[in-house]
């Protein structure tokens, strides 16, 4: 199996990793702690290695597009997550969990699937960029903000983790690309699979750690999800739709939006001053999702480019 097929069966890995962690936890258990920082500070640096100047520059040229699902990511998620969590009447640790998934960026699992969806992958890289940049100080303070109502929020320690493991990483990727291009070029490609094995383990890790509140509360917390990524998807590709934005970055931006950077979410849940384990749950459960979710959306978008291609010939 080439490396590329791999990266694209993401969502396939990630669920089988989750129902594997359900069955036999010591499966996953062991990746916990530092790891599960190092795994996301590697996601990040593999972010940091695809970013060059001309993605920056591509902004420039394209700031509507970029701005609006920049500003959506940060407006439409958190406050649906904030709305599902008084909605559902979720328990403190989840509804903190389920906000905290909101305030986050867009993950680099945005750019796989928006290439599946045969939409803009290089905006799609441009928005996650972006928003990863911008979560750095809106991630906290969204999160302080919403969540406070549930439990105390340190905002400044918060802060501090996503400078470790947002800005560090993905500062260290961009200057290894423009300092050792070569050494870049060959450790680039290996990032994307990479990820996936990273993201799997997080989310297996965190499933299988909570085993036995997931079968007891699994049901409502994957309805908080559904609605929540399914909300986002709706909204992202609406909002695009009335801006006029053409029908390619439609489906970018509805992707960009509806699917978070969850690995981050699990990785602030258990470093970012947050007491209760459960607070992860909701980060692990967003993961698969978002990716089950993003996956059904891309398919049904080639199926659309495919009637319209056929359409057109005739």
């Amino acid at each position: 199996m080439s490396l590329e097929r791999f990266t694209t069966l993401f969502p396939l890995w990630t669920l089988l990793g989750s129902l594997l962690a359900l069955v036999h936890p010591p499966l996953f258990s062991w990746f916990r702690g530092p790891l599960i920082t190092i795994g996301l500070g590697l996601i990040m640096l593999g972010m940091g290695l695809g970013l060059t100047p001309r993605d920056f520059l591509r902004v420039s040229r394209q700031p509507g597009a970029v701005s609006l699902g920049v500003i959506a990511q940060f407006v439409v998620m958190p406050s649906l997550a904030t709305a599902i969590a008084v909605m559902l009447r979720l328990p403190a640790p989840l509804a903190v969990g389920l906000i905290l998934v909101g305030c986050c960026p867009g993950g680099t699992a945005s750019n796989v699937v928006t290439l599946i969806a045969k939409g803009d992958v290089a905006l799609s890289v441009v928005m996650t960029s972006v928003s990863t940049v911008a979560a750095v100080v809106l991630t906290p303070r969204l999160t302080e903000l919403l969540a406070s109502q549930y439990v105390p929020v340190d905002g400044r320690l918060l802060l501090l983790r996503v400078l470790q493991v947002v800005l560090v990483p993905v500062a260290c990727g961009v200057l290894l690309k423009q300092g050792a291009p070569r050494l870049a070029g060959r450790v680039e490609p290996l990032m994307p699979p990479l990820a996936v094995v990273a993201v799997v383990l997080i989310v297996a890790s965190v499933v299988g750690s909570q085993r036995q509140l997931l079968v007891e509360q699994g049901a409502l917390l994957l309805l908080a999800c559904l609605l929540l990524h399914g909300g986002g998807f709706l909204l992202g590709f609406l909002m695009a739709r009335f801006a006029g934005a053409s029908s390619q970055a439609q489906r970018t931006i509805s992707i960009e939006v509806g699917m978070q950077n969850s690995g981050l979410a699990v990785v602030l849940a258990r470093t970012g001053g947050f007491t209760n384990p459960l607070t992860a749950l909701p980060g692990a459960i967003s993961a698969v999702v978002h990716c089950l979710l993003g996956s059904g959306f891309a398919m049904w978008c080639r199926q659309v480019n495919q009637r319209r291609l056929s359409s057109d010939a005739f």
